[in-house]
């Protein structure tokens, strides 16, 4: 279970309240008690009902992570006494979002923590599925907020919901994919509000046709650094991007643009919460290599389309990039994967091109297909 509505906000402004940086453990500690409360009380409510319930802190249940306050990983689940609990009939109900470190200190994982501990129980546990019930009724083909025709989606695969995730989609947290896909545990999320067929996701379906494009997914979250008049030799990328690693700052798309005259000049995104720990390091990068200047622009938006079939489908692409010139939005940077195009656009301009991509592919309307082999042609091949 996750902390109720607001509880984790409100344990934060506790916090700020007392400190203006607050101590990672102690932070820490402060925010495990909203997952606590609610396992503690559903736990109390199912017992009440008739039937047995005990409530897990993480670490009760076995949940072992790194020492990483805030966004601890997780590295073992023991789970021993969550299994025994089970077999004796028992209804565990498991504080997500948390864990113990190996320093034995209480530590939480981070956003879409709860997701995580669910999908890792669900790997260690054995289990044919992991259920996640939350306030959406599973994943569709772009945000409903900004679509209201958006479809849901019946079953989408790991990669193509790894790259929504990774792309700005708030249904599924990148690490509880990746977590699954490595254990081949499927996940199907649905709404706690109804009970609607939700989304599955899982290995890809053998089907005879199959989406070209699954969705679009969007990230106000994200800004632009340029370093620009960077001498093009041979170790400068390393030598810009090395102490960005070293601070931990996260790198999205990288784009440089062909030498000029000895010089070249290097574009990338980083999450906003991470610009005010990058500029002193950029400013600092700018100097160490000799570029001419740098900045940073924190008025953008990333807009992704997200589909297996881009691999076998170059046209998609330029539709795009034609979709979005027909709507006058000029596109800043572009970053491809085998199943993903995304592009940097103004921020002011994100939900204006996730709506006329989404009209230009009509993917409210069943998804366009393209033809799979049968199986059985596979097997006769």
């Amino acid at each position: 279970v996750s902390a109720m509505g607001d509880t984790t906000d409100e344990l934060l402004g506790l916090a700020a309240s007392v400190a203006r940086l607050p101590h990672p453990r102690e932070l820490d500690m402060l925010l495990s008690a909203g997952e606590r409360i609610s396992m503690a009380l559903l736990a109390m409510a199912v017992n009440e009902l008739g039937r047995e319930a005990v409530s897990l802190s993480g670490q009760q249940a076995g949940v072992v992570t790194d020492t990483r306050h805030g966004n601890a990983r997780i590295v073992d689940i023991r789970a021993q006494r969550l299994r025994e609990t089970l077999e004796r009939g028992v209804i565990a109900i498991v504080a997500g979002f948390q864990g113990v470190s190996s320093d034995e200190d209480e530590t939480t994982l981070g956003r879409g923590g709860s997701d995580m501990t669910a999908v890792a129980l669900a790997a260690a546990l054995g289990a044919e599925a992991c259920e996640i019930n939350t306030d959406v009724a599973g994943v569709y083909t772009a945000d409903p907020r900004i679509v209201p025709e958006a479809r849901r989606l019946r079953h989408i695969s790991f990669d193509e919901m790894l790259e929504l995730a990774a792309s700005g989609a708030q249904v599924l947290m990148t690490r509880s994919v990746e977590v699954a896909r490595t254990h081949g545990v499927p996940i199907h999320v649905r709404s706690s509000w109804s009970d609607g067929e939700g989304t599955w996701v899982g290995r890809e379906e053998e089907r005879m046709e199959r989406p070209i494009i699954s969705g679009i997914a969007h990230d106000r979250s994200v800004a632009k650094v340029v370093i620009w008049g960077v001498p093009d030799r041979p170790g400068v990328a390393a030598r810009v991007f090395r102490p960005l690693a070293e601070a931990g700052v996260n790198i999205d798309m990288i784009v440089q643009n062909v030498s000029a005259q000895g010089r070249t000049d290097i574009s990338f995104t980083v999450p906003s919460a991470d610009l005010a720990r990058a500029e002193p390091i950029v400013h600092e990068i700018r100097d160490a290599v000799g570029a001419e200047g740098a900045m940073s622009d924190d008025d953008i938006g990333t807009v992704s389309l997200v589909g297996a079939g881009l691999r076998t489908h170059p046209e998609v692409t330029a539709e795009l990039f034609a979709a979005l010139a027909d709507a006058g939005i000029n596109i800043e940077i572009i970053s491809t994967s085998p199943i993903r195009i995304s592009c940097v656009v103004r921020r002011e301009e994100l939900d204006r091109a996730v709506r006329q991509i989404h009209d230009r592919f009509a993917l409210g309307e069943e998804s366009i297909h393209e033809e799979a082999t049968p199986p059985s042609a596979r097997a006769a091949s």
